[in-house]
This record gives C-alpha cells, structure tokens and sequence, in this order.
C-alpha cells in the first residue's frame, strides 16, 4: 500500500498508537503471504524457564497444554533497548506547502514508522527511548517498557504532526546531537535513527559522530529519509521554481533542467562516501524513500532484531 494512500486514511485518527497497530497487523499479515513468510515475529509474554531458577513465576496453566516451562513476563523484564532518533529540524518538513497540513513529509514518515517500531518493540518486550532533536537536543528519554512511558512517547511523537511557523528556520546539528546520545544511551543499546543527514559540508565531523554510536558498543540502524523522487532524481518538471531552503530561508530562482545532471552527480558521491563510512563503522545505512511502504522500515528492524538474538 502506498504511503500516500496510507497517511490519508490516517487523518481520520487521532490515536497514534491505533495507527501503529494498524500498520504493523498489516505488516505483519503481509509478511505471512510474501516470500518471507517464514520470518519469525514473536509477541512475547513468556520466556523458557532456565533450570536452577526460581519457580515462582512458572505459568502451570501454559504448562498443562503445553508440556513446557515457561516464566510469566513482568513490566519490568525486557529484551532489547531500543532508542528512536528523529531529527526534527526544518528540512525534514519537505516536501513543504504553506498553510496546509503537510502530513505527507519526511517528519511525518520518520514519526509513523517510529510509533509503528514502538508498537512492533513493547510487542516483543523491547525497552524504548526517544530522542528528537534540530540543532539542538529538543526531547529525550531513557528506553523503558511501562505503559505510562508508552503513552508519553506515542504524545511526544504525535505533537510532531502539527507544525507551525515556530518550526521553520529550525536548523540542524546532527554531530553534536549524535554524539550526546552517545554517551547518554545505555552501552549495547540498539539506536534508530530518522534523519535527511542534511549537514552539508560536514561530513568528517559526522563520521565521527557516528564512530562514536559504535565505539560506545551501540548497534546503530541509520534510515536515511528522503522524498527520492525530488531530492535525489531532481525529477520537476522542465519550468522555472523558487527554490527556498526551510532551515535558512535562502531563495532560489532556476529551471531544474539546468541543474539536474550536476545535482545528481554531487547528491550521489555525497551518499556513497555516506554509505561507504557506515559500511566501514558497521553501521546499517537504509534509504527510507517516504513514497514507498512502511514494511521498508519494519522488515529491516527485524533484519537487525534477529542478528542480535
């Protein structure tokens, strides 16, 4: 299902958890009839029983139909820490139109898929933590599995979705964001982060950033979130644009056709040299086109999930 389609439908609800839910059933549905209808998605509640534990916590009743040991998990028991990264900063907002509500941006596909992930992760007992951050750290939380905690993050996520004049000119500084969640995350954790990597001219300080994610022993999953039709094909139509630039407000006047082929050029060696460093430092790199289906997002967490355990 195109995500076009998708956040249409969604404009209806005002409950983003509901909305979570929905996309990942249907995810989840979707991978039993694709060629990867093998891929195991387990919603735990129980784990095996380990000899030489307590048995306390022993479901007999899971015991009587099932002949095995299985412990009852409780809200404080969890599997993996994950901690969502959004960058918010003006040029996530693009594709931009004044006075409308732009729900169809890169801001509003990083939210969608981060509350899909929180649903998809409490689902199989992984702890979740947010960060949101421009040029600045705006919003950040340790990962945990409470219920409480859940709803706060899916509010943080939702009020993301409404944007104002307060949010344009809202300049980005991945570098030093990264490297302060870097030493605020727990060591081990599993880190996502949503960003266009918008840092121009910066690009040895932003290596750094992302060496630091890994020094601290963090598994780091980086979805690069781009409109591909426009900011990487360069694909309008053969007329003069304004071009304004969200974060700085600068003003451009030009015929795309001018530009195309040197644009591609200097957008495609940036992203190599992106793809190359991440590939260096083990990081997985993933071009999170926000015209093509949330399952991207969904399939490769779950790539990740199921290399770690």
């Amino acid at each position: 299902m195109n995500n076009l389609f998708d956040i249409q439908q969604f404009q209806q609800f005002d409950n983003l958890e509901l909305i979570a839910r929905e996309v990942v059933e249907g995810f989840i549905t979707g991978l039993h009839r694709s060629p990867f209808h093998g891929f195991s998605v387990e919603f735990a509640e129980h784990r095996q029983y380990n000899q030489g534990e307590s048995t306390k916590h022993i479901d007999w009743k899971l015991f009587a139909r099932s002949d095995r040991l299985y412990v009852k998990q409780y809200e404080e028991e969890t599997n993996l820490r994950c901690q969502l990264v959004i960058d918010t900063s003006s040029s996530m907002l693009f594709p931009y139109e004044k006075g409308k509500k732009n729900l169809f941006n890169k801001l509003a596909f990083s939210v969608y898929s981060a509350a899909a992930l929180m649903y998809l992760m409490r689902k199989q007992r992984d702890s979740v933590g947010l960060t949101l951050f421009s040029d600045h750290i705006e919003f950040h939380s340790e990962n945990r599995l409470s219920s409480v905690h859940a709803e706060l993050l899916y509010g943080k996520l939702a009020g993301l979705l409404t944007s104002s004049k307060e949010d344009l000119r809202k300049t980005t500084n991945t570098i030093e964001a990264l490297h302060q969640i870097a030493e605020q995350v727990h060591k081990r954790s599993l880190i996502i982060v949503f960003s266009d990597m918008m840092d121009e001219g910066k690009e040895d300080e932003l290596f750094s950033a992302l060496q630091h994610l890994r020094y601290n022993k963090h598994e780091v999953i980086l979805f690069h979130v781009t409109d591909h039709k426009q900011e990487r094909e360069f694909d309008f139509k053969n007329r003069p644009y304004r071009f304004v630039d969200l974060e700085s407000g600068q003003q451009l006047k030009f015929s795309p056709h001018e530009l195309r082929e040197n644009y591609q050029k200097a957008v495609r060696a940036y992203f190599e040299n992106l793809k190359v460093k991440c590939g260096q430092y083990h990081i997985d790199l993933v071009e999170a086109d926000i015209n093509a289906d949330f399952k991207q997002v969904l399939y490769r967490f779950l790539q990740k999930r199921k290399k770690l355990y």
